[in-house]
């Protein structure tokens, strides 16, 4: 520390006094090559306050303790030169000039340095930090990724120096040769952190014609806090947590914590450590490939044994091939004698069948004799009926004559109904003649003599026709005789039964007159006597 300072101006006597008068700007000058003058470069410890950024390099804050505060700036702040970024709350040593600020009658210091103050500061610094990265979830483990089992190329970012990367090197040759590619970086100091930040980003980035690590080891031996700071930054932190491929983190000793231990997807112990975790031992693999080995061997000899059981019972229940074989082939040949011997034996039953059928046929005479019997009782049938139906017709006219109202007013519909009896007696007749027609015309022989008989019935059914017309009244009334019937319609059959003045009825065969019954003379409406024509008495 330099104690040269620098004389003042002269003051200005004042008029009639001793004391010198100074401008404004004098007095500030003074004061500011005093301070610089008696301090020069100092180191202060203290809280970080009030801490405001300008730029990326620029900051302006405030160091306090329990007795007072002192203004403080930075103007070109760098990782590499500055020293640690001031934080709020942040306990550090600053290293600068003391400097006065004219402007506002400040003292300030011109801080080119800041480090932190002791290892409790570095430990509650770390641990604000782990808190808030946790929040993140940059330490979950589900972010975590299971290491390949046998990487071809290792990827190391340590430093190029140190013992580390020849333990790492020595434990992989011993355990199983692998490729390693180094990305030598400071492992501390200034600018160590963003070292390994770009290290891991950049084995993460390398192109595809390069061969690309499987697995990354960040490693570094042991010291102290300070030592092990740069494993403490968040911008490595973060860059362990980015990278997509599985990293292991050997950073100090056994007992050491750092934040990237959080981010990794496997912690190490040592760098050794970490090379048996990214590395199985050869010597290892090969017992658990033989022990394997042994066990298929016993399983599938296990497995031979048991099919040859299985197969050993299975044959011992199978039964006799051979004899099979020979029943088979004599049951063969039992059948293909049956089959020579087959179509013989069905012309016999066949033969035999027809004989009984032949025997029972009737003979065609036989047949023929039965259906003209079957003809002749038909043809008495059919007469029956015709003379029951001819008998039946003629009690209903006489009894239907004695109910008619008037003759007039019946005789045309009982005419009809007559004619329609009669000609359904002959459809009912030759109905049955055409069906015992069909019936002989489906006899197996023809019968010559089936017509003549059927133009016999015909004959005879066409005169029992003219026989029952002959019978019917108004055939009678054809002829030339009446029917005198009453004013009811009953038939008049004796004169003694016509009272004087007596209205009758007399039908003829053309039409019928009404007539009153007078003695000695007749008056009859319609007749000769309406004429004026006398024709005596008819009774």
């Amino acid at each position: 520390m330099s104690d040269a300072t620098t004389p003042a101006a002269p003051p200005r006597a004042a008029g009639g006094t001793n004391v010198p008068e100074y401008t404004v700007a004098e007095l500030s000058g003074a004061v500011k090559r005093t301070l610089e003058g008696t301090f020069g470069r100092v180191r202060v410890r203290g809280e970080v306050t009030e801490c405001r950024p300008y730029g990326a390099n620029r900051f302006y804050f405030s160091l306090k303790d329990e007795g007072g505060q002192l203004r403080a700036v930075i103007w070109a702040w760098s990782a590499g030169r500055s020293g640690v970024k001031p934080e709020n709350g942040t306990e550090v040593i600053a290293t600068g000039k003391i400097t006065a600020y004219g402007d506002r009658s400040t003292y300030q210091i011109v801080v080119d340095r800041l480090d932190y103050a002791g290892e409790g500061a570095l430990l509650a610094r770390v641990e604000k930090l782990r808190k808030a990265l946790e929040a993140e979830g940059l330490f979950a483990e589900e972010r975590k990724r299971p290491l390949p089992f046998l990487p071809a190329v290792i990827g190391v970012v340590t430093s190029a120096q140190g013992a580390v990367i020849q333990d790492i090197r020595t434990t992989l040759l011993r355990r199983f040769p692998s490729r390693i590619i180094l990305w030598p970086v400071a492992v501390q100091g200034p600018g160590s952190a963003e070292q390994v930040a770009a290290a891991i980003a950049g084995f993460n980035a390398l192109p595809g014609g390069f061969p690309r690590p499987e697995v990354l080891i960040v490693a570094r031996g042991g010291g102290s806090l300070e030592d092990l700071m740069a494993f403490n930054e968040e911008v490595v932190v973060r860059a362990a947590a980015a990278s997509a491929i599985p990293l292991i983190s050997a950073v100090g000793h056994e007992t050491d914590t750092t934040l990237i231990d959080f981010a990794a997807d496997r912690r190490a112990p040592t760098p050794t450590a970490a090379a048996e975790l990214a590395m199985p031992a050869r010597a290892e693999l090969l017992e658990q490939v033989q022990q394997r080995a042994l066990r298929l061997t016993r399983a599938g000899q296990s497995v031979m044994d048991a099919a040859r059981y299985r197969l050993a019972r299975a044959a011992a229940e199978l039964p006799d091939l051979p004899g099979m074989l020979l029943n088979a082939r004599q049951r063969l040949d039992d059948r293909g004698e049956r089959l020579a011997l087959a179509p013989r034996a069905l012309l016999q039953r066949q033969r035999g069948r027809l004989n009984d059928l032949a025997a029972r046929l009737v003979h065609p005479r036989e047949q023929v004799t039965a259906h003209r019997a079957a003809l002749a009782l038909l043809d008495a049938r059919a007469r029956g009926a015709v003379a029951r139906i001819v008998e039946a017709r003629r009690a209903r006219l006489a009894a239907a004559a004695t109910r008619l109202p008037h003759p007039r007013e019946g005789v045309a519909a009982r005419r009809a109904a007559l004619a329609l009896l009669d000609n359904r007696a002959r459809a009912a007749a030759l109905r049955a003649v055409d069906r015992q027609a069909r019936a002989f015309a489906r006899l197996p022989e023809p019968l010559p003599r089936l017509e003549a008989r059927l133009r016999e019935a015909r004959l005879a059914l066409e005169g029992l026709s003219a026989r029952l017309e002959g019978a019917s009244y108004q055939g009678l009334l054809a002829r030339g005789f009446a029917l005198v019937r009453d004013a009811s319609g009953a038939p008049v059959t004796r004169a003694a039964a016509v009272t004087p003045g007596q209205r009758l009825r007399i039908e003829f065969g053309d039409g019928g007159v009404e007539v009153v019954e007078a003695r000695g003379s007749r008056a009859a409406r319609g007749g000769p006597a309406a004429r004026g024509v006398d024709q005596g008495s008819l009774l």
